[in-house]
C-alpha cells in the first residue's frame, strides 16, 4: 500500500496523509479518517525513506535513570499523551543513573536520527553539561533544574517546606528527615533544604532535627527507620518526613513493628502522592507533584523546539517550574 492509496481510501489528499505521518497540522476529521485507514490496513510508511526525504525520523528519544519508578512512569504517561497525537515514536534508554550510560545514550540517539531528546538525569557533571550543549538536536531536561538547559521541573523545595510546616503546626517538635544523596539536586538537596528551612523558621518550636540518608524505596525506608530506632539512645522523635511515599511507607512499617502508633505517637509524611499512600494504614499525607503535567509540558516544549528548526538557536532558554499541593489523609 502507498501513501496515494491511503489517501484514496480516506478520501483526502496525499499531502494530508504526508502531514499525518510527519506530525504536521491537520484537522481532527481528516486525522481520524486517515488513522482508521492506517489501522484497518496495518499500513506502515518506510521510515528510512521518510528520513531521507524529509530529514525527519518521527522519533523522539527519552533517557531515564530507572523503569521501576512511579514518578518516572507518570512523567512518561504525560509524554505519551502528547507525542501519540503527533504520530511520533518514543525511543527509550535506561541509564541506571550511570554517567557513562547517559553520555552513551545521548550520542547513540543522535546517531539514530531522533528529532529531539527528553533527558531525565540526576547529577549535572561537566561532561554531561558539555554533551547536552553540543547535541545536534534539541534537548529538554525533565524533573531537574539544570542550568543552561531547557527544562521542566518540580518545586521540590517549597513542597517539602510546606509539608514540614504542616507537621510542625500539628505540634511535632522532634523531626527526622529520611533523604537521599545530594548528588540528586532536586530530591536530595532541594528537599533537604525545604525541611531545614521550615524547621529553622519555626525557631523555638523545634527541639531537634535529624537527617538520615535512605533512597526512594520501601525497603530503604524500613531499614533506615529501624536503624534510627535501634541507634544509641534510640529514636525518640515525634515526626518523620520522607523523600518519597515509598520511603515513608517503609518507615511506617518499622515504626509500627516497634509498637509506635501512627499518627498518635509519630507523624509520618512523604512526597509524590502515589497510589500506595492511598491504601496504606493509615493513609499517607503527601506532597503532590504534577508528574503527568511535567511529561506533557516537556513533550510540548521539545516538539516546539523541533518545529523551530535552526531558529531555536536564537530562542532564550525556557525553564518551567511546576507547582505542588498537599494531599492530607491521616498520617500526621
Amino acid at each position: 500500500m502507498t501513501l496515494k492509496e491511503v489517501a484514496e481510501l480516506a478520501g483526502v489528499s496525499t499531502a494530508a496523509v504526508s502531514r499525518y505521518f510527519n506530525g504536521g497540522p491537520l484537522g481532527a476529521d481528516k486525522r481520524e479518517k486517515i488513522r482508521t485507514v492506517v489501522e484497518d490496513n496495518a499500513f506502515r510508511p518506510n521510515a528510512a525513506a521518510r528520513t531521507i526525504r524529509t530529514g525527519k525520523s518521527g522519533q523522539i528519544g527519552m533517557i531515564v535513570p530507572s523503569l521501576h519508578s512511579d514518578s518516572i512512569s507518570r512523567i512518561m504517561s504525560g509524554v505519551d499523551e502528547v507525542i501519540r497525537d503527533r504520530n511520533m515514536v518514543l525511543i527509550l534508554g535506561r541509564t541506571k543513573g550511570r554517567p557513562d550510560s547517559e553520555l552513551r545514550y545521548l550520542s547513540a540517539m543522535q546517531e539514530n536520527n531522533v528529532e529531539g531528546i527528553l533527558f531525565m538525569g540526576v547529577t549535572l557533571t561537566p561532561a554531561l553539561s558539555d554533551a547536552i550543549a553540543s547535541c545536534s538536536v534539541p534537548v529538554v531536561v525533565t524533573g531537574q533544574n539544570f542550568p543552561n538547559t531547557n527544562c521542566v521541573y518540580h518545586d521540590d523545595y517549597n513542597a517539602m517546606k510546606a509539608l514540614t510546616r504542616q507537621m510542625i503546626e500539628r505540634g511535632r517538635r522532634k523531626i527526622l528527615f529520611l533523604g537521599v544523596s545530594e548528588d540528586d539536586r532536586a530530591a536530595g538537596r532541594s528537599r533537604r533544604l525545604g525541611v531545614e528551612d521550615a524547621c529553622r523558621e519555626a525557631g523555638g518550636q523545634i527541639e531537634s532535627l535529624w537527617i538520615k540518608t535512605a533512597d526512594f524505596t520501601y525497603e530503604s525506608g524500613r531499614i533506615a527507620m529501624q536503624e534510627a530506632l535501634s541507634s544509641r539512645g534510640g529514636f525518640e522523635g515525634d515526626g518523620v518526613i520522607c523523600v518519597s511515599d515509598y520511603t515513608a511507607l517503609g518507615a511506617i512499617k518499622a515504626l509500627t513493628d516497634a509498637g509506635k502508633r501512627i499518627p498518635g505517637d509519630v507523624s509520618v509524611a512523604g512526597i509524590g502522592d502515589n497510589w500506595a499512600g492511598e491504601i496504606s494504614t493509615p493513609p499517607l499525607t503527601s506532597a503532590h507533584l504534577y508528574y503527568e503535567e511535567c511529561g506533557r509540558q516537556s513533550a510540548d516544549m521539545l516538539l516546539s523546539l523541533i518545529e523551530m528548526g535552526e531558529e531555536r538557536a536564537n530562542k532564550p532558554l525556557t525553564q518551567l517550574k511546576l507547582g505542588y499541593s498537599i494531599t492530607e489523609r491521616g498520617s500526621i
